[in-house]
């Protein structure tokens, strides 16, 4: 029985290999053009944030027109998909986890637009675009007045409110 395991398992890991094989055409090794167009990691220190700049204003003209229907007016949505809160609605007996109550850097809330937003056309809004939304969203969090704009070197001087709430890793291959 434990042979015949074996030789199972062998004859599955064959089968998994030669299915990946150039045999079949599938896929192609990606150009320069095509990993710059992926490589658009911002880090919570506000490196690699692209130049631009964006207004409150036109954050929420925006947000009516491409982010709205799933999140709400004012970025209130439901549970999932709202945005507005404090770190007081951690203590809740459902924590409410948002931008405003729950995200250490202004700089993710960028990052995190900027690749998965809006939902069904992620990475079509420009850099001035995501600057603007992420104004109008912080500003409704209070943490850019209702007249602000946002660029790279004002994103990076936010502090959240939770920007303490989180314990370091203490291992030492990460930094």
């Amino acid at each position: 029985m434990r042979k015949l395991a074996i030789c199972l398992f062998a004859l599955a890991c064959c089968a998994a290999l030669s299915a990946q094989g150039p045999e079949y055409g599938l896929g192609h090794a990606p150009s320069e053009q095509d990993l710059k167009a992926i490589d658009i990691s911002v880090g919570p220190d506000g490196a690699n944030l692209p130049p631009g700049e964006g207004t409150v204003a036109d954050g929420a003209q925006l947000y009516e027109r491409t982010c709205r229907e799933c999140h709400g007016p004012e970025g209130k949505g439901s549970e999932e998909t709202g945005f507005i809160g404090t770190p007081q609605d951690l203590r809740l007996e459902k924590p409410k986890k948002t931008v405003g109550s729950y995200w250490p850097y202004a700089t993710t809330l960028y990052d995190y637009i900027r690749r998965a937003m809006p939902f069904k056309t992620p990475g079509s809004l420009s850099d001035d675009q995501v600057y603007a939304v992420t104004a109008y969203i912080l500003s409704l969090n209070g943490l850019v007045p209702q007249d602000g704009s946002l660029n790279a070197e004002k994103l990076k001087q936010i502090e959240m409110p939770n920007k303490d709430g989180f314990v370091p890793d203490p291992r030492p291959d990460v930094k």
